[in-house]
């Protein structure tokens, strides 16, 4: 009935809907992530890799908003380090976010180095099933930590989150293994990637260090950097037709 009751209300549905496409859009950070990682398991393994990634990260949020006072807690200095006040909030994003860049930095060394020839492999350095579900989860942890704070901020009904948590990772499943296809089926897709891991993770170290950067500007980039480099794999494609006739 209570639940009911929410949804009755305009502004709750306004709020849902705001909530579900704000959810979507930063998973898009974990589905790029999970979908670079599985790529490097053997075929296999890759999809049961990506849905228990992602069937994690629901766990968590849905987990973290069962103890949203805690989560709200988090936003609260601990310590200050030249009069800079962090929080456990912070220190999760610095964490990540530092994560982040070894991890991109690592995987665009293998490439610039021309380690996909070499191991015989389209998507670089391999990893065990259990070492990239450890990866994944610890990435889950930082999105998941961001997404319910982003979400406490912009309502106060714990259904409408709930909702919109589970609308948002059953939207990143669907959408996790026609994009991990992708990537590995275009190569240069992989680089692509890989930077706007980078990105991310400089980001998140910013915002771990209290600077508030816009995700419209982020994701702004990212969508350029993306149409940029579908003109190059249609020019590309465009080529190999020609001299195939």
């Amino acid at each position: 009935m209570e639940f009911l009751t929410v949804l009755a209300q305009p502004e709750a549905i306004i709020a849902l809907l705001t909530l579900i496409v704000m959810e979507v859009v930063l998973g898009i950070d974990n589905l790029i992530f999970v979908s670079i990682l599985s790529n490097k398991l053997p075929p296999h393994q890759q999809k049961t890799a990506r849905m228990v990634g992602i069937g994690l990260a629901m766990i968590m949020r849905l987990g973290l908003l069962s103890v949203i006072t805690i989560i709200v807690g988090l936003t609260e200095p601990v310590f200050t380090v030249l009069e800079q006040s962090f929080s456990w909030r912070d220190i999760i994003m610095l964490a990540g976010g530092l994560f982040l860049v070894w991890k991109a930095t690592t995987e665009i060394k293998h490439h610039v180095e021309g380690g996909d020839e070499e191991a015989g492999s389209k998507t670089g350095v391999q990893v065990s099933f259990a070492a990239a579900v450890t990866q994944i989860i610890l990435l889950d942890i930082v999105f998941s930590v961001d997404s319910i704070i982003t979400a406490v901020g912009m309502t106060d009904e714990i259904v409408i989150m709930v909702i919109a948590v589970v609308v948002a990772v059953t939207i990143m499943m669907v959408a996790a293994n026609p994009l991990s296809e992708f990537i590995s089926r275009n190569p240069t897709v992989v680089m692509l990637a890989l930077g706007f891991l980078l990105m991310i993770g400089m980001t998140l170290i910013a915002e771990g260090f209290g600077a508030h950067v816009p995700k419209g500007y982020l994701y702004a980039a990212m969508a350029f950097s993306a149409g940029v480099e579908l003109l190059n794999t249609l020019a590309r494609r465009a080529k190999r037709k020609k001299k195939e006739a």
